[in-house]
């Protein structure tokens, strides 16, 4: 079997599998960059509002294949990095299904993500230093945005593993869905659906504006960059015709 990024939609919501089972979805320099390239053609179909990055069962990503890393200079090793940036810069909403070990590579391809669920066999491993490797691609920056100074310095430092029930209880995850990887897969779909039915120009525009307003100190900031969007969403006849729609509603009860 060809290793592959396997691609499929389901509705308005790309899901993207990394399906390299033998090497339990290690990302090779070809795989990243069929990984960058499907978050780009999802981002440039208009039919795609939501994203959803997954691995083929057992493992959601193993990290990068080593032989290759042994290899990399800065070129490769951004070459390499280039797979879960793209899902990290990717315009629409993204959502990571981790159903197994996400490690080193693996754990950034998730924290690239805007949202993560989880499967109860998930696992999140730093990793990076029992190689004797420096972590890379903004992983410590990526942590300890998502779980805070003291619980990243563990998992990077101090090699703590966290199984799917402490990722949830450090906040790395939203929920974690019992069952098996189709559970988790309906689980992710079920989430996106809501951007699935947005105005697409919409969905984009509060996702630059949760973006910019990110690291604001001041609430008023925060008015200031979303006044312009909001403003044209107001003009638009997505709002006209949904807000017709609300009032009959309303009116019919």
């Amino acid at each position: 079997m060809t290793d592959r990024i396997h691609v499929e939609h389901s509705g308005k919501v790309a899901v993207l599998t990394v399906d390299a089972p033998q090497s339990r979805n290690a990302l090779t320099l070809d795989l990243s960059a069929q990984l960058a390239a499907a978050v780009r053609d999802a981002e440039d179909d208009r039919n795609v509002h939501a994203v959803v990055v997954t691995g083929a069962p057992p493992a959601f990503c193993a990290g990068a294949d080593l032989s290759a890393l042994g290899a990399a200079k800065e070129e490769g090793l951004r070459a390499i990095y280039e797979g879960f940036l793209a899902v990290a810069r990717c315009a629409l909403p993204t959502i990571a299904a981790v159903g197994g070990a996400a490690v080193g590579a693996g754990l950034n391809l998730a924290l690239a993500a805007d949202v993560r669920i989880a499967g109860p066999r998930a696992k999140f491993v730093a990793r990076f230093l029992e190689l004797g490797l420096h972590p890379g691609g903004g992983m410590t920056w990526m942590l300890q945005n998502a779980v805070g100074t003291q619980r990243a310095t563990a998992m990077t430092l101090f090699g703590e593993v966290l199984d799917a029930e402490a990722a949830a209880s450090a906040g790395l995850t939203m929920r974690t869905v019992e069952g098996d990887h189709e559970a988790l897969l309906e689980a992710a779909l079920a989430l996106a659906a809501p951007a699935a039915e947005a105005p697409r120009e919409v969905l984009l525009a509060t996702k630059r504006s949760m973006r910019a307003t990110r690291a604001l100190a001041e609430h008023a900031a925060a008015v200031n960059v979303e006044i312009t969007p909001q403003l044209a969403s107001l003009e638009s006849p997505e709002f006209a015709e949904r807000l017709r729609a609300m009032r009959a509603r309303i009116s019919g009860r």
